[in-house]
């Protein structure tokens, strides 16, 4: 009898454990943010970022005041549909009312960089598919720019 109770006791915590992970990887998956998009001013290129990472305009990451330091994200263009990839490894002024500033270059991926600002779509993604992206993007723009 004592082994009956403690099987189910365990069933209950297996199942409950899977579905508080299902709900998590859920939640995680879904992460979206709609808002206005700015890129870094070179005047700070070389600056160290919030994650201590050396700035650079041509390597593809971004500020954001709501994601966590580290985390890879999909951006997506609203009014032209481009995509890029960017990690996030540095923080914005407290007063800024944009949800993410790219580096240059990711402003030129996503065509907004003569504009200065772009309505965009950001979606959390997780550390494989972003590391992907990048390197993709970064492959992608490495072989045009030799090509110049």
């Amino acid at each position: 009898m004592c082994m009956r109770k403690m099987f189910f006791v365990f069933l209950i915590l297996a199942v409950s454990t899977q579905l508080n992970a299902q709900n998590r990887i859920h939640k995680f998956a879904t992460e979206l943010k709609d808002g206005i998009a700015s890129f870094y001013h070179d005047k700070f290129e070389g600056r160290k970022t919030a994650n201590g990472e050396i700035f650079d305009n041509d390597k593809f990451t971004a500020a954001s005041n709501t994601l966590k330091l580290g985390t890879y994200v999909k951006v997506t263009n609203v009014s032209n549909g481009e995509i890029c990839y960017v990690k996030i490894n540095d923080r914005m002024a407290a007063s800024n009312r944009r949800i993410i500033d790219l580096a240059s270059i990711a402003a030129k991926k996503l065509n907004f960089h003569k504009n200065g600002l772009a309505q965009v779509k950001v979606e959390v993604v997780n550390d494989e598919e972003g590391k992907r992206g990048i390197l993709a993007q970064t492959e992608i723009s490495s072989l045009s720019n030799s090509t110049l």
